[in-house]
């Protein structure tokens, strides 16, 4: 079956202070399998591990010790394998503006996986782009295609690189907090487009997150870190309104804004019911 598995992933750190060195465990025996069509929440505060997690699926970290399997086989750590498991699985980085050269048009952006991946080449790579802007919703497709990063908002350079990663044929995207960096207005606009493109392609999508709300309403499953473990998982509303450990009782608890997160569900159920 096709699937993006993780067996007992662990990572370890060599950490320095003063004199003494020690080793430090930031993620702990981690397991779960991401199907296509599903969006799975990883969910903790900062230094749960779950940014490390997601490093090591895309191969920026080696993992200590486990596996990740692509389609039930464990994937290559060089050559044509890692080149093939690249080519369907896929990061969106946090922050947009970071990840995107200033220098460059975001027909450059785009082109460059196109052509490393061999998905099109030549005259095609125009139309390929052009494709690639409309899955994102930035239209007109030529009108975006020769503008650089600096010329377009952070909702807009987070579509870029969602297309970016979109753009090798990727099957499974690794989206790490991707909208806590962009302003609260446009958020819901880009968690939108990844659940439409999970739907209407078939996308796994392993959504990382500290907000419990966006976690709920845009995923399937919700798996809770602390510390480097997994403390709680399950479907996401079993997760949410019936949490079983103290520390989902505490991320729950120390949510801001409850009113703000109770009109949140209702327009995320207004844009979902729309699209």
């Amino acid at each position: 079956m096709s699937s993006l598995e993780v067996r007992n992933l662990v990572k370890e750190f060599k950490v320095r202070s003063g004199l003494r060195s020690g080793t430090l465990r930031a993620v702990n025996d981690v397991s779960f399998t991401l199907e296509p069509g599903k969006t799975l929440a990883l969910v903790g505060e900062s230094g749960s591990g779950k940014s490390t997690v997601a490093k090591m699926i895309s191969q920026l970290e080696t993992p200590t010790s486990g596996e990740i399997l692509l389609d039930g086989r464990p994937i290559g750590r060089r050559g044509r394998a890692l080149s093939s498991y690249r080519h369907q699985v896929q990061m969106v980085f946090q922050d947009p503006f970071a990840s995107l050269n200033p220098y460059h048009t975001v027909a450059h952006h785009l082109e460059r996986p196109l052509k490393l991946h061999g998905v099109a080449s030549g005259d095609a790579l125009g139309p390929a782009v052009h494709d690639l802007l409309e899955r994102v919703n930035l239209t007109p497709a030529e009108l975006y295609a020769v503008k650089r990063p600096h010329e377009m908002s952070g909702g807009q350079r987070q579509r870029v690189a969602i297309a970016r990663a979109l753009a090798p044929g990727a099957r499974f995207l690794v989206a790490d907090e991707p909208v806590s960096m962009l302003d609260v207005s446009i958020r819901l606009g880009v968690l939108n487009l990844l659940a439409r493109l999970q739907r209407e392609e078939n996308l796994g999508v392993l959504y990382i997150t500290h907000d419990l709300a966006t976690a709920r309403h845009f995923s399937d499953e919700i798996i809770v870190m602390f510390r480097g473990d997994i403390v709680e998982r399950g479907p996401s509303d079993e997760v949410i309104l019936d949490p079983q450990h103290e520390y989902t009782k505490t991320l729950l608890a120390a949510a801001p804004e409850p009113s703000r997160h109770g009109r949140l569900r209702e327009e995320v159920r207004a844009e979902l019911a729309a699209s």
